[in-house]
């Protein structure tokens, strides 16, 4: 569920099949607060809403019910002529409109129906309404397309990982012979050790003045290996490999991830 703000009016936009369906009744709003429902059944009532629904009807719903249809095409517009979205729904099968009941419910229409009830409502605030809502996919058009920065940058980083792993044969290490032979209590502190040298309890008595844990403190270099690492310790577990076996082995693979994600400029795009 999100929300749009349209000359101070809180528009909720869902999702239905992948679709997007915008609130008729906070719409309805700006003309009467106090009865959205007699707004919307107001708008049902007249002939040319329900040719335009009958026709998106057909146009993208396969299972709407045409002979249904005609009966309220025939009666719309008569002073005696009355409709409510429940009805509409029960009786044709249209999918166009959606009603629901309790937190958050409402009546929801797809944005093409959406945005013609709001324009019998009010041509500027159906015109606000388009603007914010080309806003909201523009945001979100913008999201993906990072979203998809990132993971090309990540899987050019794992590829660069796997190249300098071959080339190595020698690793330096960083924790002590005492340290390997150290049992750990919680596995997540085998991790911590072997990526920062410390236990999570060790790290907060030594920043006592950070926010968060160890692992939010961490730097993007730092999180990319931490993924791999969890990954390969629930697999040596699996294998029944030591815990001290592990932390050694988890502890090298460690240092030379970080060696060539520093060395690799592609990581800074993920700051």
């Amino acid at each position: 569920m999100k929300k749009l703000i349209v000359q101070d009016t809180l528009v909720s936009l869902t999702r239905v099949n992948e679709e997007d369906y915008i609130s008729l009744t906070d719409i309805a709003r700006v003309r009467n607060p106090d009865e959205p429902k007699d707004v919307i059944k107001n708008w049902l009532r007249n002939r040319a809403t329900v040719e335009y629904l009958g026709l998106w009807e057909k146009i993208n719903n396969a299972d709407f019910k045409g002979v249904e249809f005609d009966s309220f095409k025939s009666q719309a517009g008569a002073n005696s002529f009355t409709l409510s979205p429940n009805k509409w729904i029960e009786t044709t099968g249209a999918i166009g409109i959606k009603s629901t009941v309790g937190r958050g419910g409402g009546t929801y229409a797809h944005r093409d129906i959406a945005f013609e009830f709001a324009s019998w409502v009010s041509a500027e605030f159906k015109l606000y309404l388009i603007k914010e809502f080309q806003r909201l996919k523009e945001a979100e058009s913008t999201k993906l397309e990072l979203g998809w920065d990132i993971k090309r940058a990540l899987a050019r980083i794992n590829y660069k990982i796997h190249t300098d792993a071959i080339k190595e044969t020698i690793i330096p290490h960083s924790i002590t012979s005492a340290q390997y032979g150290h049992i750990y209590a919680s596995e997540a502190d085998v991790l911590n050790m072997a990526l920062f040298g410390m236990t999570a309890k060790e790290w907060r008595g030594s920043n006592p003045e950070l926010p968060g844990n160890i692992r939010d403190a961490a730097t993007v270099e730092q999180l990319v290996v931490l993924s791999n690492l969890e990954s390969l310790n629930a697999a040596f577990i699996r294998q029944g490999i030591s815990q001290p076996e592990r932390l050694k082995t988890l502890n090298e693979l460690a240092i030379g991830q970080l060696r060539s994600l520093l060395d690799y400029n592609t990581a800074g795009k993920l700051k």
